[in-house]
């Protein structure tokens, strides 16, 4: 097969995620960055990817390893193939048994990254809300601590997603899944001072009207890029750790909820997650929590 034939079946595919599958424009760049990947080792290497071997493709995944690729990049780019030759046999175009044969590497499952209750605090302490890019930044990590949303999905809200009165965002996740959350009293008083008395002003500076909740000072809709960089801004005024991301407060979300005594389903309907097995790492860390308290409230546990 000539190689534009074979780019175009890569192009067909990745229309088929985001059309048929409802798969963000971001994971489906990353499928067609995975498979331009295997695309150019198969011409490296003189394999005819429509008629590869199980044999040839242990070879490819042996130069990602030689590369130094983690673990989790490597079953990526691996699920990223499986989930093409799926595709390639339903079509009729080929077999996908030599792809669904591939063993995925073992790949240790770090813990999540998470924030104290002081670390939060002392996050929501640095925004100037007497200005209106205050006012908003306060609302919106009011609103990631509250709901535990992806920062996709606070870029997503609308002012009608947000029902004050009822206490509740709608959100839309992956594959545009809707799911319905509650907002503590805070988040609903600081996205009530936000829509009244920053969001105006932003959107009048606006050129084309927006109904999106959270804008940019030029009152654009603010994109997930630009609240990822809010917040590293205010990590560091708060002095904390660099590392820190908008996920950390999902994570801390999730984790707060389980040590409350939420059950697992729950938690897992309201972040969103697709399977019961991606909530439950977080139960590992309400245990370490436990373990901590325990070790220092027990008597036998204290040091004299």
């Amino acid at each position: 097969m000539s190689e534009p034939d074979l780019e175009g079946l890569v192009a067909r595919f990745c229309d088929h995620l985001g059309r048929f599958r409802n798969l963000s424009p971001n994971t489906v760049r990353s499928y067609g960055c995975d498979l331009a990947s295997f695309v150019s080792w198969a011409r490296r290497a003189g394999v005819d990817p429509l008629r590869v071997t199980h044999r040839e493709l242990r070879g490819y995944l042996a130069e990602l390893s030689r590369a130094r690729y983690s673990p989790r990049t490597v079953n990526r780019r691996l699920s990223s193939l499986r989930g093409f030759y799926r595709w390639l046999a339903r079509e009729g175009i080929c077999d996908a048994s030599a792809a669904a044969a591939l063993a995925s590497p073992k790949a240790g499952r770090p813990l999540p990254r998470t924030m104290s209750d002081a670390d939060v605090r002392a996050l929501l302490a640095t925004c100037d809300v007497d200005t209106a890019g205050g006012l908003r930044d306060r609302a919106l990590l009011e609103t990631l601590y509250a709901t535990g949303c992806r920062v996709s999905e606070a870029a997503g809200l609308s002012v009608s997603d947000v029902d004050l009165a009822g206490r509740q965002a709608r959100l839309f996740g992956k594959g545009s899944k809707e799911r319905i959350v509650p907002l503590y009293d805070e988040a609903v008083r600081w996205i009530g001072r936000w829509e009244r008395g920053g969001r105006p002003e932003f959107a009048a500076r606006s050129r084309r009207p927006t109904d999106a909740l959270f804008l940019s000072s030029r009152g654009n809709p603010m994109s997930a890029g630009a609240m990822r960089d809010r917040f590293g801004r205010h990590v560091a005024l708060a002095g904390l750790d660099p590392a820190l991301s908008p996920h950390a407060m999902r994570h801390t979300f999730a984790t707060e909820l389980l040590s409350g005594g939420a059950d697992l389903r729950s938690v897992q309907e309201l972040l969103g997650h697709e399977s019961l097995s991606t909530t439950q790492v977080y139960t590992h860390l309400s245990v370490e929590r436990l373990r901590d308290a325990a070790r220092g409230a027990h008597p036998r546990a204290v040091q004299k």
